[in-house]
């Protein structure tokens, strides 16, 4: 038997970085009947992030909730067993000086990281026969703990594996006949035994290509039906593409709640979102438009100059684009112009930073969060849990341009409510490809 054989038969311990338990505050949870320790350090930077309205500051409360309930009046420098059936133990360790590796010796000392390593090694040299792993998001400090020898992974819990092959919302089928197309355009519905498709996901999109013309078609699942999809105007916002018409019906649709839209800069979507965010804005009490802040450098927008408006502003330029955009759509228009203004001054419309829209009442509202890929998967489902009766969600982002420290393409929110929600009868998704903004920007999407 090697020696790695022998230590998985005698079990795996999980050593914790900060980093995990930020992104998901409940993972003791999800390492089955393995044990779980947590060096003091990462309570202690729990304790530094636990002040504020932040995701990161609620996930850093309810986990060091979670450890005083699940340690009453136990030590936790003992093993305490976790709730639930075939669940392992969990301790805190503190970071005991190793007898072979020093990682503050090796990489420096001062740092919490590299003592959170020394902890890992003691543990490792404790527990000979068994398998000690460092779970972290951060990937330096993977790469640090395999310098060291020491075994170190991702937390997998919420990733998306093959993003690649992710659900983009559309089918594109050629060859099919002009006659089938001319019989979808002129009944405006079709059955969908029509073009032999098995394996069919509710509220899913189609591209009809046929030898002479191209049509977009939705399958309504309650009908079993294709319903033809023209190309709509929504606040003199008109599609350029198939995908944005597509993208379009999704947005306008009232049987659709949650909405999500994928896609390169460029593409559309926050513009489209915010058009037809105003086409139906009487069938909403109010449009809320947020984004969440990721701050140079990781820096807390508080060390920029100004008051409160004047730090967010930059981080909202975009949305103000778009809608400075659409208003110029109606230069021929005065009433027009002047009731978008008033839209924006009563607060019709509502643009903030999702930190200053969470706690707010989401009944009737069509809540549109851009940058969504900026998110984890809890602050996706914490959204949308929120959400009263009436209420239109919209997800907007890029999965492959990701600010925020530790998510990627596979871990972030986006990818994940795209890969879990597909085929419920409320939610629809859309990723858009062809970038509309200008063919020099398009150069940049494509070459560079």
């Amino acid at each position: 038997m090697t020696k790695e054989k022998a230590m998985n038969s005698e079990g795996k311990i999980f050593v914790l970085d900060t980093s995990v338990i930020l992104y998901d505050h409940d993972s003791l949870q999800n390492f089955e009947e393995h044990d779980i320790a947590i060096p003091i350090q990462v309570l202690e930077e729990l304790d530094n992030h636990k002040s504020g309205n932040d995701t990161r500051n609620y996930e850093a409360r309810s986990f060091i909730r979670i450890i005083d309930e699940l340690s009453q009046d136990q030590l936790i420098s003992e093993w305490i067993p976790l709730k639930g059936k075939g669940r392992g133990k969990f301790k805190i360790i503190m970071d005991d000086q190793p007898y072979t590796n020093d990682a503050e010796k090796i990489f420096g000392e001062g740092k919490f990281d590299h003592r959170i390593l020394n902890a890992a090694l003691s543990l490792q040299e404790q527990n000979p026969h068994k398998k000690i792993i460092l779970v972290s998001k951060d990937i330096c400090l993977r790469l640090k703990a395999k310098a060291l020898n020491l075994f170190a992974e991702d937390y997998e819990t919420g990733k998306v594996k093959n993003v690649d092959e992710l659900y983009t919302g559309k089918t594109i089928i050629s060859g099919i006949s002009n006659k089938i197309i001319d019989e979808l355009v002129k009944n405006k519905v079709l059955p969908i035994s029509a073009i032999g498709i098995n394996n069919i996901i509710d509220n899913s999109y189609y591209l009809l290509n046929g030898k002479t013309k191209s049509v977009g078609a939705f399958y309504d699942a309650k009908k079993s039906q294709l319903n033809y999809i023209p190309y709509q105007s929504v606040y003199r916002i008109e599609p350029r593409n198939p995908e944005q018409a597509l993208a379009i019906h999704a947005l306008l649709n009232p049987e659709v709640k949650l909405v999500t839209i994928q896609g390169n800069a460029g593409t559309g979507k926050t513009l489209l979102a915010l058009a037809c965010a105003l086409e139906q804005r009487k069938n909403f009490r109010q449009i809320y438009v947020t984004r969440p802040i990721v701050p140079l450098s990781n820096k807390d927008i508080g060390f920029l100059p100004g008051d409160i408006k004047s730090k967010i502003d930059p981080y909202m330029a975009p949305i103000w684009d778009n809608l400075k955009f659409i208003n110029d759509q109606m230069a021929d228009d005065v009433k027009g112009q002047a009731k978008l203004d008033e839209l924006i001054h009563t607060e019709k419309i509502t643009i903030a930073p999702l930190a200053y829209i969470r706690g707010r009442t989401l009944a009737k509202i069509f809540f549109i969060i851009d940058e969504a890929q900026n998110l984890t998967p809890h602050e996706i489902k914490t959204i949308i849990s929120r959400a009263g009766e009436d209420t239109k969600i919209v997800f907007m982002g890029d999965i492959y341009q990701i600010d925020t420290p530790y998510l990627d393409a596979e871990s972030n929110g986006l990818s994940y409510l795209i890969d879990k929600a597909k085929n419920h009868p409320l939610y629809a998704h859309v990723t858009l490809q062809k970038g509309e903004r200008s063919e020099l920007a398009n150069l940049a999407n494509d070459l560079l």
